[in-house]
């Protein structure tokens, strides 16, 4: 008899919860759309609600299925931590984990506190840097694991979850459509950065540098001073900015995609950047409430 809240069930519903696509749920998971489907029906079928809300073109959970993130989450973790004790083995060795600026003010902390708790013979090595960096980083080996930005339409890396890019600003800014806009950037290579000089100068509205820099923390701070706009994910807003309204005649952003990329080191560094990954994409919904773009289930 299958146990009432099955854990590959879980897993499938988090995978779905969090791209919020059974199309990239079942990628993610290495499985077919109708085994996706059939996960969640079995997991709603154990719980007697309905998770999901679904159509032809977007997926939503309910308020029971956002209530059973937390209990997928904390009967996972459960059976990880089980599972390890009773194989009777331990990760060791180095890990080298990147992470970009825009999950500094997430709970990615959290999870990797919990990580560090739980694998405590395991040396965390982190890295807080450009996504554009970071690829680099990767492909050149001095990173083992990678949490960042790509652009919608990029095949490389696990896709975590899609969401939209807004233009955020302090709640009382006012652009001037007869003036340039105002940016506040990261340097090069940042995603955000050339995603917004890219609309900009399509649609041919003139633009001027208001603040760049490498750290989240200073163009949040620039931004809730009123100095300008910047790019970001619509799940991830920092506190104290708002989306700049439609009237502004800001063009849109479109899409950005968040993935996980593994490097090429074998060994006690893979099984520990495996085991550091499951636990990112157990928590995946922690680090964000975006609104997902793109394929519908």
């Amino acid at each position: 008899m299958d146990a009432p809240y099955d854990p590959t069930h879980l897993r499938t519903f988090l995978a779905v919860a969090q791209t919020l696509s059974f199309t990239q749920a079942a990628r993610r998971l290495g499985i077919r759309q109708s085994t996706v489907s059939q996960h969640v029906r079995r997991l709603e079928g154990a719980a007697g609600r309905q998770l999901f809300t679904r159509d032809t073109h977007r997926v939503d959970l309910t308020e029971d299925g956002e209530a059973m993130l937390g209990f997928a989450r904390s009967i996972l973790s459960a059976h990880e931590r089980a599972a390890a004790f009773f194989a009777g083995t331990r990760l060791r060795g180095r890990l080298r984990f990147g992470a970009s600026e825009d999950f500094v003010l997430t709970r990615l902390p959290e999870i990797l506190e919990s990580f560090r708790r739980d694998h405590p013979e395991v040396e965390l090595q982190l890295t807080v840097e450009l996504s554009g960096t970071l690829h680099r980083q990767l492909a050149a080996g001095r990173l083992d694991l990678v949490l960042a930005k790509r652009r919608t339409g990029d095949t490389h890396g696990e896709l975590m979850w899609r969401d939209a890019l807004e233009w955020i600003g302090a709640p009382q800014l006012r652009i001037d459509p007869e003036r340039p806009v105002p940016l506040v950037v990261f340097p090069p290579p940042a995603i955000t950065r050339a995603r917004a000089l890219e609309v900009l100068e399509e649609h041919g509205r003139a633009w001027r540098l208001a603040c760049t820099s490498t750290s989240l923390s200073g163009l949040v701070a620039a931004a809730r001073a009123g100095l300008g706009v910047m790019a970001h994910s619509r799940g991830m807003i920092p506190p104290g900015l708002a989306p700049v309204p439609a009237r502004s005649g800001l063009p849109e952003l479109g899409g950005v995609d968040f993935v996980l990329l593994h490097g090429n080191r074998r060994g006690a560094a893979q099984e520990a950047a495996d085991a550091l990954a499951s636990a990112i994409l157990a928590g995946g919904d922690r680090l964000h409430r975006g609104t997902s773009v793109g394929e519908g289930p």
